[in-house]
């Protein structure tokens, strides 16, 4: 009877066969990676060309490109800058913009911290039924709830010193609840699943200190979660601020636009200077983009730290 013998492998080179780490498996993984960085490339230029082209024309003369293309080079000029900025009236309308986003930005916030907090300390039937609830909103098309939330609005009382109209409509309290209530779900699920990843024992500690309910959420959760509250702080700053829908639907007033919707204001009826619309187009991103650089530590800390735990 014959034994059949397992063929014996060479020392050394079946685990780096297998793993790559070989010369040949070296070489693979170098053209990977240059392939990867020539894709993330080409995806970083296609998604920045937009913004560089917007840039570059807004410092351009609108009858010189229009002479000479907008291949061409020159026509340089400010004036693009300061007609849009006197025309579109971006002085009132970003501080319109500022009633709006920073309250919405804080109810939000605070909100949908509470709620995560009962979601991810305390265990009840209805947690996931709550949760799917505060998601629907970030599941329904705006346009799906364009004439119920209107109706609503305008049959929803306000004292005159708080609305001109009487209602929620032309109101800066209309865009603030709307950008709240479609914002919630999400933050609540993003700190919900945060919290999630805090320790027990140190809510076991603080009962046994005595802590309320209120105290271990306003003392101990909240500072804890400062990281995933600033990264959801700039995300939120930049949608809420961003935000057109809603205002050219229940702002009927040009003077209470906020400065997104008021970039209509550089459109003519029958000619428009695409060039001015850049360049209003530049300022009105320009708030954004100081938020983000001056929260991106935060941003980018909030987002891997809940993944790096485990």
């Amino acid at each position: 009877m014959t034994t059949a013998t397992a063929p014996t492998a060479v020392p050394g080179t079946t685990g780096k066969a297998l793993s790559g780490r070989g010369p040949s498996g070296g070489v693979i993984n170098r053209r990977r990676g240059r392939v990867a960085t020539v894709i993330m490339l080409v995806l970083a230029v296609a998604w920045l060309f937009p913004l560089l082209w917007a840039l570059y024309n807004s410092f351009r003369d609108y009858s010189y490109t229009q002479t000479n293309g907008y291949l061409s080079f020159g026509g340089w000029t400010l004036s693009n800058y300061q007609e849009a900025w006197s025309r579109g009236q971006f002085g009132l309308h970003f501080k319109n913009s500022l009633f709006i986003t920073v309250p919405a930005v804080v109810l939000t916030l605070f909100l949908s911290s509470l709620v995560a907090f009962v979601l991810a300390r305390f265990s009840y039937r209805f947690n996931l039924t709550l949760l799917g609830v505060f998601l629907a909103a970030n599941l329904l098309p705006p346009q799906a709830l364009l004439i119920p939330v209107f109706r609503m609005f305008k049959e929803i009382p306000l004292p005159t010193f708080m609305s001109e109209t009487g209602s929620m409509l032309n109101s800066f309290w209309a865009l603030i609840l709307v950008n709240t209530a479609f914002q919630l779900g999400f933050c609540t699920f993003v700190l919900s699943n945060y919290m999630k990843t805090l320790p027990h024992e140190i809510y076991e500690s603080a009962e046994l200190d005595g802590a309320s309910v209120w105290r271990q959420y306003w003392q101990l959760t909240m500072p804890l979660v400062r990281p995933a509250l600033a990264a959801l702080a700039t995300l939120q700053v930049t949608w809420i601020y961003n935000e057109f829908f809603w205002a050219t639907v229940l702002i009927s007033r040009g003077d209470k636009y906020p400065v997104t919707s008021a970039l209509n204001n550089l459109r003519g009826q029958f000619f428009s200077d695409t060039n001015l619309v850049a360049a209003g187009s530049i300022i009105v991103a320009l708030p954004v983009l100081v938020v983000f650089f001056l929260l991106q530590k935060q941003f980018v800390s909030g987002l891997t730290l809940g993944s790096t735990k485990g």
